[in-house]
C-alpha cells in the first residue's frame, strides 16, 4: 500500500499512442483553447468598455466569463503539453493545484449559473422591483457569495481527496487530475471518509439545480401570459442563451460523476469530460451572443474599432 506523500507525479491518460494523432490532439485542443480565449475575452472586453452593457445580466456574463477562462486553462494547456512531449506525468503539486482550481472554478461556475436564473427570473416576473433586489451592491455581494463558496467547496474537498491512501498505483484515467479518477485509486474503505464532503456536493448542486427549475418554470408562465408577441421574443432571447448554458453544464457534468460504474470505461469518461470541461468554455460566448442584439452591438463596434 502506497499513500498520497509517497507519490511524487501521477500519470494521465494519453490521447493516443501514435506521434501523429497525438499531434492531431494538440492541433484540436489548440484550437478550442485560442477560441475560448478569443471568445471570453471579446466578452470581457466588450462588457467592460460599453456602458450600456454595465446591467446586472452582463455583470454575471462577465463573471461567468471569467470563470470560463480560468476553468479551461487549469486543464487544458498541461494536456496539450503533455501531447506535444509525448509524456504523461503531472507532478503531484501540479496535480492538486488542478484539483483545486478546478473544483474552486467549476463551483462558482454553476452558482453563478444559478444567480443568472435569478436575475431573469427577477427581470420577467417581477420588472418593477428588478432595480431593488439586483441593485449594484446586491450584485457584487451575490457574485462573491459565489466565489466564495466556490473556494470553500475547493477547500473541502482537495485536501480531502489527497489524504486517501492510494492502494491502486498513480495512472489516473482522465486527461487532467479528476476527483473522481483520484477516488478510483484510492482504497476501498478509505474512500468513505470522503463521503460527507460528497454528500455536500450533492446537496448543494441538488438545491441549485431545483432552484434554476423553479426560476425558468415562473419565466415560462410568465412570459407565456404577455399579451405581446415582441415581448415574448425578446423575453425568450434573455433566457433561451442561459438556458442552453445551464442545460449543456448541468446534464454533461450529472452524468460524469452520477454514472453508474456499469457503464463507466475510459473512451466514455473522456468523452463526457470533455464535453462538460473543454466545450462550454469555447461555446458559452458564441451562445450568449446569437440572440443577443446589445452585445452582438458591443462586439461589433468592438471588432471595427480595433480594425
Amino acid at each position: 500500500m502506497s499513500n498520497s506523500s509517497s507519490i511524487t507525479e501521477f500519470l494521465l491518460l494519453p490521447f493516443a499512442d501514435t506521434r501523429e494523432l497525438q499531434l492531431l490532439h494538440f492541433t484540436l485542443f489548440l484550437g478550442i483553447y485560442l477560441a475560448a480565449l478569443l471568445g471570453n475575452g471579446l466578452i470581457l472586453t466588450a462588457v467592460a468598455c460599453n456602458p450600456h452593457l454595465h446591467t446586472p445580466m452582463y455583470f454575471f456574463l462577465l463573471n461567468l466569463a471569467f470563470l470560463d477562462l480560468g476553468c479551461i486553462s487549469t486543464t487544458v494547456p498541461k494536456a496539450m503539453a503533455n501531447s506535444l512531449h509525448d509524456t504523461r506525468a503531472i507532478s503531484y503539486a501540479g496535480c492538486v493545484s488542478q484539483v483545486f482550481l478546478f473544483s474552486f472554478l467549476m463551483s462558482a461556475e454553476y452558482f453563478i449559473l444559478t444567480i443568472m436564473s435569478y436575475d431573469r427570473y427577477a427581470a420577467i416576473c417581477k420588472p418593477l422591483h428588478y432595480g431593488t433586489l439586483l441593485g449594484s451592491r446586491a450584485c457584487a455581494q451575490m457574485a462573491a457569495a459565489a466565489w466564495g463558496s466556490g473556494i470553500l467547496y475547493a477547500v473541502l474537498h482537495t485536501p480531502n481527496t489527497f489524504s486517501l491512501p492510494l492502494c491502486q498505483g498513480n495512472a489516473v484515467d482522465q486527461f487532467f487530475c479528476e476527483i473522481p479518477q483520484i477516488l478510483k485509486i484510492s482504497c476501498s474503505r478509505s474512500y468513505l471518509r470522503s463521503f460527507w464532503v460528497l454528500v455536500i456536493g450533492a446537496c448543494l448542486a441538488s438545491m441549485c439545480f431545483v432552484f434554476i427549475l423553479f426560476s425558468y418554470v415562473q419565466i415560462f408562465r410568465a412570459v407565456l401570459r404577455m399579451p405581446s408577441e415582441q415581448g415574448r421574443h425578446k423575453a425568450f432571447s434573455t433566457c433561451l442563451p442561459h438556458l442552453f448554458v445551464v442545460s449543456l453544464f448541468i446534464s454533461t457534468a450529472f452524468f460524469a460523476y452520477l454514472k453508474p460504474p456499469s457503464i463507466s470505461s475510459p473512451s466514455l469518461d473522456l468523452v463526457v469530460t470533455v464535453l462538460y470541461s473543454v466545450v462550454p468554455p469555447a461555446l458559452n460566448p458564441l451562445i450568449y451572443s446569437m440572440r443577443n442584439k446589445d452585445l452582438k452591438t458591443a462586439l461589433w463596434k468592438l471588432l471595427t474599432g480595433c480594425v
